[in-house]
């Protein structure tokens, strides 16, 4: 489970560097020749566009803005506080970053859905730019919360006694105490599942920026980098033997089986294969942010910061070379995008949530009617609500009574989705036809052309 959703947090990643570019670029180009097409449609640009031309723009936009911070003083200011007060500052960032992470995403979705909502008023189109501007401070706060753990974590490194970087590997153990002595179900062990993987990716990213630091340091020096390898190695550890004592303990205590990871990784399966089909709610980068509280923006905007500030790229071959590495990580980004997709569908086959995939049928429960459910269904676009209005992160299995006519279970890309039991067997006859007209299908009927661009019609 941790390495499939390291896996998907990467691919969502390199989308930022690699493909968001290049639809930038065509969205641009078809606004530019619009006059060329005409307004058949009446849109100047699809919705995916629109949303594609605002995530670059914060790019570009968060990226100049960075410049004013200055790292090198960020670096003495950290450095000249006492181990204490930076073990409780480092603390504080990490309660933070998931606070902004579940805030942020909120803003970057208000943005999206103002930006291509139907607007029946040209003066309703004013309402994007406040949203514009809370995603752009959003973006760039994030960035610098970064950027300071980043720089604590680098000045842990480069303490001489290596005092530092030890009271903060202990702090990993602390999170054992404040979570194994809880009580946890199956979606609240799903939520912590997927908030470790979105931590250990983000901590390999934060030692990526911390080693390139360095070595800028010690003018490329490879030597030096043998001096750094034990301290990463360090980090690496605590956080797996953490997450492996953390799980096991978890998974004793609340007598929950460990057939369970295999369920949760058939949901982040099914969330990449439903993304990937034409008809898809959501950009499956969106889906990530949603379903882990990953958000790539703003540490996208932090490594591109630190990459250009200490790498100089000089002379003919280094731009060859810059345009040659850019073609690798294009070549990473399809061919990681192709594997993942492959073991996706291997994945939902094996838990038997084909149906559910190419059958979103909305049944109307008891004591429910079938028209509010369906119009609550496409208000949401794909994400599930209760009576009350909260978000359901997770969906279990509905045991009917056998007077009451029983359909297909509709799972969105939002839903948990669990292996059926052995009583969800005994479904009625129109359920069987739906899942016999289905049958003829296959996973690998999925638009292909989704792998490379995540597209939303």
């Amino acid at each position: 489970l941790m390495f499939f959703g390291i896996f998907l947090c990467l691919d969502a990643f390199l989308y930022v560097f690699t493909l968001l570019p290049l639809r930038v670029f065509l969205a641009m180009f078809r606004f530019i020749t619009l006059p060329c097409y005409g307004l058949r449609d009446r849109r100047l640009l699809q919705p995916a566009q629109v949303c594609d031309i605002l995530k670059g723009v914060i790019l570009v936009i968060c990226y100049f803005m960075m410049h004013y911070v200055d790292y090198s003083m960020m670096y003495h200011l950290i450095r000249g506080q006492s181990v204490i007060k930076l073990y409780i500052i480092y603390n504080m960032l990490e309660v933070a970053d998931r606070l902004f992470s579940s805030f942020g995403q909120d803003i970057l979705d208000a943005l999206y859905w103002t930006a291509t909502e139907p607007k029946e008023r040209k003066r309703a189109h004013i309402g994007v730019i406040p949203h514009f501007f809370m995603a752009v401070l959003y973006v760039f706060l994030h960035a610098i919360l970064i950027m300071v753990q980043a720089t604590t974590l680098n000045v842990a490194f480069n303490s001489h006694n290596k005092s530092l970087l030890t009271i903060m590997m202990s702090n990993n153990f602390v999170e054992i105490k404040g979570s194994v002595f809880k009580k946890f179900e199956k979606n609240n062990l799903f939520q912590m599942s997927n908030s470790d993987i979105k931590e250990r990716f983000t901590n390999y990213v934060l030692l990526l920026i911390v080693c390139l630091r360095n070595m800028e340091q010690f003018s490329w020096n490879p030597d030096h980098l043998w001096v750094l390898f034990p301290d990463v190695c360090m980090v690496v550890a605590s956080e797996i033997a953490v997450d492996i004592v953390k799980h096991a303990f978890i998974t004793k205590f609340n007598d929950i089986t460990a057939d369970v990871y295999s369920e949760y990784r058939a949901s982040l399966a099914f969330d990449l294969v439903s993304s990937r089909q034409k008809n898809a709610y959501t950009d499956y980068s969106d889906s990530v942010s949603r379903r882990m509280g990953f958000i790539p923006l703003p540490l996208a905007v932090l490594l591109m910061r630190v990459v250009t500030s200490s790498i100089k790229v000089q002379g003919v071959l280094a731009y060859v070379c810059v345009v040659l590495f850019y073609c690798g990580l294009i070549s990473l980004k399809v061919l990681n995008s192709i594997v993942l997709l492959g073991k996706s569908c291997q994945y939902v086959k094996e838990a038997k949530m084909e149906e559910k995939l190419f059958n979103p049928v909305l049944t109307a429960t008891p004591g429910k009617p079938a028209g509010k459910q369906q119009s609550m269904f496409k208000s949401t676009q794909g994400i599930s609500t209760d009576e009350n209005g909260a978000t359901s992160v997770t969906n279990q299995p509905v045991h009917q009574k056998e007077n009451t006519p029983s359909l297909l279970v509709t799972s969105n890309s939002d839903q948990f989705l669990t292996t059926p039991d052995a009583e969800e067997k005994d479904i009625s006859q129109d359920s069987s036809e739906l899942k016999h007209r289905s049958s003829k299908k296959d996973l690998l009927e999925i638009d292909r052309f989704t792998i490379c661009g995540n597209r939303i019609d």
